[in-house]
Order: structure tokens, then C-alpha cells, then sequence
């Protein structure tokens, strides 16, 4: 028999023939992960065989560390504190690393700040190993530390290879957004991307955008695209400057549900438009909130909880485990239809004519 201290998840992974990840998910019950019934029988069958117990105790804090993990946002305060996805994400952390005796320092490292860095957050020994969630596309310092070894694993995408990241399929994501509106018969799409483009998420939404646009042969035009940044009130600005567009769009792709309610809020306020009557709205990530206000939201629906705790999973790995091998885990968000982008709903009437 195996002793029980010995025996690990990539021992599991290996006798079920899955990934050490699968494993990881099926064990400790992660939800909104696509993992077949059958697969996750076989997962369970091996673990009883093997005698798989959690064992905190082999991974107890070793010498020299506090015992902290910090999740660090290169936003402002007031940014963090606008995005709703964060709790989701955050609690998904928090049970991938509470087992393992570690804490969760939020660090909101301000774009507008030159002292605001990783590197003075990692010399001052406030934690063992950063999650960096969505990074700017020129965030240099990141490869810099991970290259002195210091443990950080990323939620979003990088240039760099060599860092662990943990992402959605952005691309993939907008573009099946922006399908949905271009199947329900528009053409003239706008759209607001949840932050400026030098961060990833947000580049590689308005490409999918683009995409979307270009095999439906719509004509990508700049005039319907805006910025916002992260926050409702930076999508009330885009919006109102999108109303006063001649045409005005007919319907609005936004880069997250956050930026979406201030572009609702933005069209109400005219006292004359309605969602999706006059303009239909589709947002992305599915917090909470959006599936209860009027009319529900349609939106691409993110893993918020799964990507918290594969991030911090890997995250522990690095700093528990000496050369552990840890890569990166890309996942697909889910078109969550509701009344908001009006699915069933003849397009309004001022939409041009094809052809």
C-alpha cells in the first residue's frame, strides 16, 4: 500500500490518465468546470484505491516564509473597488490556499503611481508569491521577477511563455458575443472595452469584435468603438458618446458587465431608448448582480471561482514544491442568454438594410 503521505494528485492524474488539474478539480469539488460524469467516477475510484487523504501537514509553511499571498491589480483603489468579479475570484483563491496555511493580501497597484511596483511589494517581504490579475500588455517587471525566481503566476495572458498564466479565451469569447448580435440581425455594432487596449483582456476582446464583424462582412469602423476603465461610470461615458452618433448604434458589445450597467444607465438616462427595444446590450463575466436587474443581461459568462483557485493552486505549487513544473491553463466562457440583447426580439426598426 502506498503510504498516505506519499501519495499526490499528479500520482492520481497519472493512474486516471487525466491532468494533475482535472484532478485537482474533481477533488475539491470546483464548480462551473467541463468535466464529463465518467471522468470524474474514474478520478474518484483511483483516489479511494491510493488512500488519497488532503495532507495540510506536507505542506505546512517551511522556514523563511509569512505565510502571505498577494493578488496585486495594476488599478487605482477606486477601479478594484467597481469590478464585482473580484469577490468570485477571490474567494476561488482562498480555498485553493487556505488548506495550506496561507492569507490573501489584495494589493491595488495604481497605473498613475511610479512607486507602485511588484518589486517593492516582493523587497519588503510582505508575501511569498504573487497572483497578478490582469496585466498591462508592457508590465516588464513580471518576466524580470519570475526570471530571479521568485514565484508569481498570472491571471490573464503575456507576451512571455515562461510565466504560468491563467486565462480565458478572450478572443473566442467576443467574438461569439458579437455573433449572437449579428444573429439576431445587426449590423451596426458598437463596442466598449472594459479598460484602455495596453491591457490584454482588452485588446483581445476588441479583436474577437473585429473577427465577429468580419465574418458576418460588416465593415469594422473605429467611430463604434470606445474605452472605458473598468468602472460604470467610465461606461456611461462611452455610451452617451456612442447615443450621439448619427445613426446611433443599434446594438452595444461591453467588455465586462461592470462597464455594461453604466452603458444602461447611459441609455436610460435619455428617457426615450430602451433595452433591448431600441438597443440591445450584451456584457461579459455574469457577476451576480446582472442576472437580476431590468432587463437581465445577457453575457458571456466567466469561471470567476475556477480561475481564483487554479491561480492560487499554481501559485502554492511554486512556493511549496522545489522545481515544481507548473503551466498554463487557457478556459472558455458560456454565452448566458437572457431578455437584454432581445433573443426573440425582432431587431429595431432604424437598423440598415443589408446589401
Amino acid at each position: 500500500m502506498v503510504p498516505l503521505s506519499r501519495v499526490t494528485m499528479n500520482e492520481i492524474a497519472q493512474a486516471a490518465g487525466v491532468s494533475r488539474s482535472t484532478v485537482s478539480f474533481v477533488l475539491n469539488n470546483v464548480q462551473g468546470m467541463r468535466i464529463g460524469a465518467e471522468t470524474q467516477r474514474r478520478i474518484l475510484e483511483v483516489a479511494r484505491e491510493l488512500n488519497y487523504v488532503p495532507n495540510s501537514a506536507a505542506t505546512r509553511l517551511a522556514g523563511g516564509r509569512i505565510g502571505t499571498i498577494a493578488l496585486v491589480m495594476r488599478r487605482s483603489q477606486h477601479q478594484v473597488m467597481a469590478d464585482r468579479f473580484l469577490a468570485q475570484l477571490l474567494l476561488g483563491i482562498s480555498s485553493a490556499v487556505k488548506e495550506q496555511g496561507f492569507h490573501i493580501l489584495i494589493e491595488p497597484l495604481d497605473p498613475a503611481d511610479p512607486e507602485a511596483t511588484y518589486g517593492n511589494l516582493v523587497r519588503s517581504r510582505r508575501a511569498d508569491g504573487l497572483i497578478v490579475w490582469g496585466p498591462r500588455t508592457d508590465d516588464q517587471e513580471i518576466g524580470r521577477l519570475r526570471d530571479e525566481g521568485f514565484p508569481i503566476a498570472v491571471i490573464g495572458r503575456l507576451p512571455e511563455d515562461h510565466i504560468p498564466t491563467i486565462s480565458i479565451d478572450n478572443v473566442t469569447a467576443a467574438r461569439r458575443a458579437v455573433e449572437h448580435l449579428r444573429d439576431l440581425g445587426h449590423i451596426r455594432i458598437a463596442c466598449i472595452t472594459e479598460a484602455p487596449l495596453d491591457y490584454r483582456s482588452s485588446s483581445d476582446r476588441l479583436e474577437g469584435y473585429r473577427l465577429a464583424l468580419e465574418e458576418g462582412g460588416i465593415p469594422f469602423d473605429p467611430a463604434l468603438v470606445r474605452h472605458a476603465d473598468f468602472t460604470d461610470e467610465g461606461g456611461t461615458r462611452a455610451m452617451t458618446e456612442l447615443l450621439a452618433l448619427e445613426p446611433r448604434p443599434t446594438a452595444v458589445f461591453a467588455g465586462s458587465d461592470v462597464v455594461a450597467l453604466g452603458a444602461l444607465g447611459a441609455i436610460r438616462a435619455t428617457q426615450t431608448l430602451r433595452v433591448p427595444d431600441d438597443i440591445a446590450l450584451v456584457g461579459f463575466g455574469d457577476i451576480p448582480l446582472v442576472e437580476y436587474i431590468v432587463p437581465p443581461l445577457t453575457t458571456m459568462r466567466i469561471p470567476a471561482y475556477a480561475l481564483g483557485f487554479v491561480a492560487g493552486e499554481m501559485l502554492v505549487r511554486m512556493i511549496t514544491e522545489k522545481d515544481a513544473i507548473v503551466g498554463s491553463v487557457v478556459m472558455q466562457a458560456e454565452l448566458v442568454i437572457r431578455a437584454s440583447c432581445g433573443a426573440g426580439v425582432p431587431p429595431p426598426s432604424n437598423l440598415p438594410a443589408k446589401g
